[in-house]
């Protein structure tokens, strides 16, 4: 199976309030992943574990959402970046029954339940140790990490963070194209998120 892995432990200062919590068609952008990551044609398509990743705010997005203690991971390194919040969801996970990660950002909310599907069929189609979105040739997220990548992402640099292990196996990558632009938009600051739920086709 595959772990849904939510990283959302970032300060949010552009924001000016927890990414997590503001509001996106109705819920919430980490609502919005939850929904996506425990639905039934997620499940289906082989997300059996979720873990949400936290590290600035974790009372205050964990109370909000309600989330399980279960699937929360706090990462007490935060502040070091991303890299440190995967290390924290890989060592969170049962190694033996996990075929992968699909690592989601929780300020790139604007994906859907069809596209999250697409990607675990093709990483289990394909047998690629990556499998990532592209919009207009561009690389975007959630991406799956293979299981057997794992130890090279626990080991990466932390300058160069997980893209250290993309560009080291470049030729097992398999790139997913998608109409779906919200794998790109990383909706950091309050403009453009303003500008993205205008513009943004109605996709999820």
């Amino acid at each position: 199976m595959l772990a849904a892995v939510i990283l959302s432990a970032g300060e949010s200062s552009r924001m000016g309030s927890p990414k997590a919590l503001l509001p996106l068609r109705g819920k919430t952008f980490l609502g919005h992943l939850l929904d996506i990551t425990r639905s039934t044609p997620a499940r289906a398509a082989g997300i059996g574990a979720i873990r949400v990743v936290l590290g600035a705010h974790p009372e205050k997005i964990a109370a909000a959402a309600a989330l399980d203690s279960e699937i929360t991971v706090i990462n007490p390194d935060w502040e070091r970046g991303q890299l440190s919040s995967i290390q924290a969801a890989i060592r969170s996970l049962p190694p033996d029954a996990i075929d992968g990660i699909m690592l989601f950002l929780v300020d790139h909310p604007l994906i859907s339940v069809a596209l999250v599907e697409k990607l675990a069929a093709e990483f289990y189609r394909s047998g690629r140790a990556i499998v990532l979105p592209t919009f207009g040739g561009k690389r975007g997220h959630p991406v799956i990490f293979a299981q057997r990548l794992f130890g090279e992402l626990l080991a990466a640099p932390a300058k160069q963070g997980a893209r250290a292990v993309v560009w080291a196996h470049a030729a097992e990558v398999l790139e997913v194209a998608t109409g779906e632009e919200g794998v790109l938009l990383n909706l950091n600051d309050p403009e453009t998120l303003r500008r993205a739920l205008l513009n943004a086709a109605d996709q999820i």
